[in-house]
């Protein structure tokens, strides 16, 4: 576990992630002819919070300088939408600008086609003694992880440690991580619109004699698109395990994606269109912040903390605690420090 603050260096310029990223040293990861894997979220369909793909141009051209050949990478995703299969996947990138004549780097899929394509590695962690990773990731030399920070339902916020974790994940390990929460339905709430139905992977949600939203315990994979897919707050998670276990399997899984690359790994985080949901949902939701800048690091848990410090102090409170009380966000910084990814303890340098 890292004793010393970790410099987490900080632009309020939107446009400025090459120079960030340079600021901050990370070119140290990326060597001549390094394929550079620039891990990120595409954004759903129907979403627009995700990160401009216009805002990252001067980052390629950067990596390229350094002699690396970039490429974006994403998994492809557990519930139905425009992401589940990887040419849904690449055409919802594409139709977002993330296309190699606009920004001067392909797409490729980690896991495949159908999101089958994965390979495992053996770990010794609390809950995990394999993990089911997306297979391009093994190829890769270097990883710059690009990271919109948000809220989330399950984990409290969504940054680093979950776009690394649930982001590099297969469909197999997705499952796996989401496997303590058991979704139920409150049918006075149920306005019957059939929008989860619709979400869920596993046609595990029908409707009950009362055309009431009922889900089939024995079928859910615990994957919670349900949960965000309804616009009636009528889904809620009931815990098999806590809601700390998914947070800390999440954490597991990030641990082995950086155990792949030691040393080649920096960190890009976004503090903009900051929404109280992951970019999953086909929705937004109204900013909770204003925008607030970029962060650069090479301590996965440092940039996370300082994200949700700067996210708070924007608030003048805990945002995502009082959106989400069930979830303790703390959980999955506290758990990665503890395994050695980083420091919550951080030194922000302002550029």
């Amino acid at each position: 576990m890292k004793s010393a603050p970790s410099p987490v260096y900080f632009s309020s310029d939107l446009k400025a992630a090459a120079e960030l990223c340079q600021a901050a040293g990370l070119g140290k990861i990326i060597n001549q002819g390094d394929f550079v894997a620039l891990k990120i979220h595409f954004g759903e369909r129907g979403n627009t919070g995700y990160i401009r793909p216009e805002l990252l141009k001067s980052t390629i051209a950067w990596i390229k300088q350094l002699g690396g050949r970039p490429f974006w990478l994403d998994a492809n995703t557990l519930y139905k939408g425009s992401r589940s299969d990887a040419l849904a996947h690449q055409q919802t990138a594409a139709d977002h600008g993330f296309t190699p004549g606009k920004t001067g780097a392909p797409v490729l899929i980690a896991d495949g086609l159908t999101g089958r394509n994965s390979r495992d590695i053996t770990v010794a962690y609390k809950h995990f003694n394999k993990i089911s990773l997306g297979a391009l990731i093994f190829e890769a030399d270097s990883l710059l992880a690009i990271t919109h920070f948000k809220g989330h339902e399950v984990t409290g916020f969504g940054g680093v440690l979950k776009n690394l974790g649930m982001g590099l994940g297969s469909r197999a390990g997705k499952q796996q991580m989401h496997a303590d929460i058991r979704p139920q339905v409150s049918s006075d709430r149920c306005q019957a619109c059939g929008r989860c139905l619709k979400w869920c992977p596993t046609a595990a949600i029908s409707w009950d004699d009362g055309h009431k939203a009922r889900i089939d315990q024995p079928k859910c994979i615990g994957c919670a698109e349900c949960v965000a897919a309804c616009r009636y707050q009528a889904i809620s998670i009931s815990w098999a395990g806590t809601p700390d276990s998914v947070q800390e399997k999440m954490v597991e899984y990030a641990a082995g994606a950086i155990s792949l690359l030691p040393q080649k790994i920096g960190y890009l985080t976004f503090l903009n269109n900051i929404n109280p949901a992951c970019d999953c949902f086909p929705t937004d939701g109204q900013p909770i912040v204003a925008d607030i800048g970029l962060l650069a690091s090479d301590d996965p848990v440092a940039i996370d903390q300082a994200a949700i410090d700067l996210v708070n102090q924007k608030a003048g409170k805990d945002i995502f605690r009082q959106l989400y009380p069930a979830a303790d966000w703390s959980v999955q910084l506290d758990y990665a420090a503890a395994l050695g990814l980083g420091s919550r303890r951080y030194e922000l340098v302002i550029k």
